[in-house]
């Protein structure tokens, strides 16, 4: 298949009038569309206007996509306890299903290829199916949590991790390795340490299985962290061996000088979430200095409770003006620093190589948008485009592996009608559940 228009082959590398040439799962070539055209002539041919490497979601929850909109306003622990929690609680297997593949269609639709997914502690299996089955690349994990937790997501310690061994065995490197496992705790203040220890371990014991938690979102979650364990949050993340080069740490907000110097010297991952911390006003983080640093930052989007869109574009757009207002410098973060960030950083974050740029011999991981709208119009600066006024609706194609989940603006790997159809059905169950549960509440 030889897909042609101006192609964004990274931040710095932008052909126009181009083409990436695909065979089987790998990208063959890129470079000028005469050449390309002539050099393969019985591939298939596609037209977009723009194609730029696949988008990796570097922090999601999938499954909180039935919750967008049930806590608008609230602060990030009153949030997280009392809507959040009980709902995913309250989700049984099918329900758990729905919600991720409506998430997931969310993703495909706006042009996110690679996710680092945070599902729940239940019915894990039928969110690593669904993306499998709609044909995502994904690094996801079933949730850990054995104190703090409400009814329906406390575990006992010893049976999470069993059941984390047992998804690993199951899920990780599946669908032709686009599925791997990353082992998550929800967030020290929900786990004990022998859980977090646990995690260690865990991942250890497999190649290529990452960790994937939340650290130093927000000022109460750190002094609760601090109570329980006398130490701040990152410094505690590192005692119990959960910092390295295969840990990426979500938010990030709200870290000192040392634990800074951890994240540097050990390698770590960080994924922002712009929207999120700004809807829970949770802080700004200090992005451009963990770059500075050298510390690897990639994207995210968070969970559709606390953003509420699942759009990549918005966060690329969001995490520039972020970081310009916040040192009052408009230099800050340019917009080939934050594609970075979205692709190749994201990539690296989950432990995909050859994904994130588009090159001969990577992964075809690519995705088309449209720009004959009124927004792209003049286009002086693609790379511009994308990051400041492009929307996820400009999407129109998306591939992944050579495969196509996306034409012409219609994911084909799942029946969007019928995914939108129950998730309202579902919702009209949650709504009624709340309204039931609000009116018994003391």
């Amino acid at each position: 298949m030889i897909l042609s228009g101006t192609v964004v082959a990274d931040s710095s590398t932008i052909i126009r009038d181009g083409s990436v040439v695909v065979t089987d799962s790998r990208i063959e070539a890129v470079g000028k569309r005469e050449e390309l055209v002539d050099s393969y002539p019985g591939h298939e041919r596609k037209e977009y206007d723009v194609l730029m490497p696949g988008l990796v979601g570097g922090h999601v929850h999938s499954v909180q996509s039935l919750g967008r909109g049930i806590a608008d306003d609230t602060e990030l622990l009153d949030w997280l306890f009392d809507y959040v929690l009980p709902m995913e609680a309250s989700l049984t297997e099918d329900e758990m299903e729905i919600a991720a593949k409506l998430g997931y269609l969310e993703l495909i639709e706006t042009g996110t290829t690679t996710v680092i997914d945070h599902l729940s502690v239940a019915h894990a299996d039928r969110a690593f199916e669904a993306a499998g089955e709609m044909g995502l690349r994904g690094v996801i994990g079933k949730v850990l949590m054995d104190r703090r937790s409400p009814d329906g997501l406390f575990e006992d310690t010893d049976r999470a991790l069993n059941e984390t061994k047992r998804l690993i065995r199951q899920y990780h490197k599946s669908y032709d390795d686009r599925i791997r496992y990353a082992v998550t705790p929800r967030f020290a203040v929900s786990c004990t340490e022998e859980c977090l220890r646990g995690a260690r371990e865990i991942a250890d014991e497999h190649d290529d299985v990452r960790i994937h938690t939340h650290a130093s979102e927000n000022r109460s979650e750190i002094e609760t962290v601090k109570e329980d364990t006398g130490m701040r949050n990152i410094r505690w993340l590192d005692e119990v061996g959960l910092t390295g080069e295969d840990v990426v740490l979500a938010h990030c907000v709200w870290t000192d000088e040392s634990e800074r110097e951890i994240l540097a010297e050990t390698g770590t991952h960080v994924t922002h979430c712009p929207s999120s911390n700004m809807k829970l006003a949770s802080g700004v983080a200090p992005v451009s200095d963990y770059l500075d640093r050298g510390i690897n930052v990639a994207l995210g989007s968070d969970g559709p409770p606390c953003n509420n869109t699942l759009d990549p574009f918005t966060e690329m757009r969001q995490a520039s003006l972020l970081q310009k207002v916040e040192h009052l410098d408009p230099t800050a973060t340019p917009a080939s620093t934050i594609f970075d960030m979205a692709t190749i950083n994201g990539a690296e974050a989950a432990g995909f190589s050859r994904v994130g740029k588009l090159r001969e011999g990577w992964r075809a991981d690519v995705v088309g948008v449209r720009t004959d709208i009124t927004r792209a119009t003049p286009l002086h600066d693609v790379l511009s485009h994308l990051v400041f006024a492009a929307h996820g609706d400009d999407v129109v194609f998306t591939m992944v592996d050579g495969n196509v989940l996306m034409e012409d603006g219609e994911v084909v790997t799942a029946d969007a009608d019928e995914v939108r159809r129950r998730a309202d059905e579902v919702d009209l169950d949650l709504v009624e559940a709340r309204e039931t549960a609000r009116q018994v509440k003391p």
